[in-house]
């Protein structure tokens, strides 16, 4: 798989934390890397498990970045689906180096195409480039 389809199933994983508590989130991984509708490699598997994991462990401080910088609006108001993109590409941009900021701004943008609302490429983007400034 790709970066970008490399992300598409961290974004799917990352989006069970919303519905699934913490101690279950350990199967959930099991069960999206083993039971999915995508057979996916040892290497790949390992990778989309470490990267959420690695998510996983700074949501607090992620959340709290979030709320800080959407003035107006909160981590609990918004669409389940938006947040996690944004999780994600705030992850990517505080924390990995390897993901340039621009490019993790435009791969949240396409995220909030595939799978969010009609306003949600335009919010993801219009939150995330807080993050750039």
């Amino acid at each position: 798989m790709n970066r970008t389809e490399l992300r598409e199933q961290i974004f799917q994983l990352l989006f069970r934390v919303e519905f699934n508590t913490k101690e279950e989130m350990m199967e959930q991984e099991e069960l999206f890397t083993t039971e999915g509708d995508l057979e996916f490699s040892k290497t790949d598997a390992d990778y989309i498990r470490d990267k959420y994991e690695k998510i996983a462990e700074k949501l607090e401080d992620i959340d709290k970045a979030i709320n800080e910088k959407a003035v107006g609006w909160e981590t609990s108001r918004m669409a389940k689906v938006d947040l996690t993109i944004i999780r994600l590409a705030v992850y990517e941009i505080q924390f990995d180096e390897s993901v340039p900021t621009g490019v993790a701004i435009n791969e949240a943008v396409e995220l909030a195409k595939k799978f969010g609302q009609d306003g949600s490429p335009a919010f993801v983007n219009g939150v995330l480039a807080k993050f750039a400034q």
